[in-house]
């Protein structure tokens, strides 16, 4: 028993970190695979205004550093790799990264979802720089500024709306000439003076002045192929998200969109003993605090699991099948 872990977690950001934090605080001693983006979507973000504690704002791969610092300070074995598979069949859990196989009592699922891109090399240039995938988040960079949002389905009508806040005038940048929103979504960004629509367009290249700002972009019509240009000082890309489990498809009840399902109120997922947190569920506020709060209830929820699980085993023998004694996933 003596290679058996208590807990690993898979995936870094605020939700894995703040996770690693609380159950090697509880003496859980855990083990933590960071991915292959360590510090998740956050070490693409530039300016961070809205993570409480830090009145001046903080770069995003800071806070990630910082949060890094404060768990391994707790004694948080850190691997900075990708787990390649798991099994989640039998108790204790397996994973393996790297050709070496780790076992554990229980498992934090942190991976996250990442946000579905253009593809452009430019685009990558100027993340963080004008271009974003999270109004929420930056919108509040843009007072009185232009700016575009990509996209026809709800996210994008969502954020355009979100960005009148701030914007005088929100460009709407669709592929095809009718939007994929809810009526309700089409009605709120149609009926919105500051939002206009460019149908039939997509955006071909994005111009800026590098490690700065936005300029501009080339517009391309998906019907003739004739190409424009546009000042913009921000684009806004707003086409979706993808959680990132690919891996677990057979291993976890998951979504139709591919999300963990957990029982509400909880991080319980349909697999006693392995927990959910961050935004690996979480389609709805995709914030870095909120990934934050959900990776301390998982952390909390595994801590009174595994305790709950010790003293059942002084009473009955180990091996017991899965599913019996936590809630499961998947029937709300």
């Amino acid at each position: 028993m003596s290679g058996i872990r208590d807990v690993i977690i898979l995936g870094s950001g605020p939700a894995g970190y703040t996770a690693a934090l609380y159950t090697a605080r509880a003496n859980l001693k855990p083990l933590m695979f960071t991915g292959l983006q360590p510090g998740g979507q956050l070490t693409i973000t530039t300016d961070v205004e809205n993570y409480p504690g830090f009145p001046k704002g903080i770069q995003g791969p800071e806070l990630m550093e910082l949060m890094r610092e404060q768990v391994a300070r707790f004694g948080t074995e850190i691997h900075d790799t990708l787990v390649d598979v798991v099994d989640f069949s039998r108790r204790p859990f397996t994973v393996w990264a790297e050709g070496q196989a780790y076992t554990s009592k229980s498992i934090i699922v942190a991976t996250g979802a990442s946000a579905l891109l253009l593809g452009l090399p430019s685009e990558q240039k100027f993340m963080g720089f004008g271009v974003s995938a999270c109004a929420t988040c930056d919108g509040f960079f843009y007072k009185g500024k232009r700016v575009i949002v990509v996209g026809g389905g709800d996210t994008a009508m969502e954020e355009a709306t979100y960005l009148t806040r701030f914007c005088p005038e929100v460009i709407v940048v669709h592929r095809r000439d009718t939007l994929r929103a809810s009526k309700i979504m089409q009605e709120r960004a149609l009926a919105n003076p500051a939002i206009r629509f460019r149908w039939n367009t997509e955006i071909a290249e994005v111009h800026g002045e590098t490690n700065r700002k936005v300029t501009g972009v080339t517009l391309r019509d998906t019907l003739t192929g004739a190409v424009t240009e546009m000042p913009i000082d921000g684009v806004f890309v707003a086409i979706g998200h993808k959680p990132n489990t690919d891996f677990l498809a057979s291993q976890l009840a998951l979504d139709s969109k591919g999300y963990v399902r957990v029982k509400p109120g909880s991080s319980y997922t349909s697999v006693e003993g392995v927990f959910a947190a961050g935004d690996v569920h979480d389609s709805v506020y995709r914030q870095a605090v909120t990934a934050a709060g959900s990776g301390c209830m998982a952390a909390m929820d595994a801590e009174r699991w595994l305790e709950a699980q010790a003293h059942a085993n002084t009473e009955q023998p180990s091996a017991e099948p899965l599913g019996k004694a936590a809630p499961a996933a998947g029937k709300h």
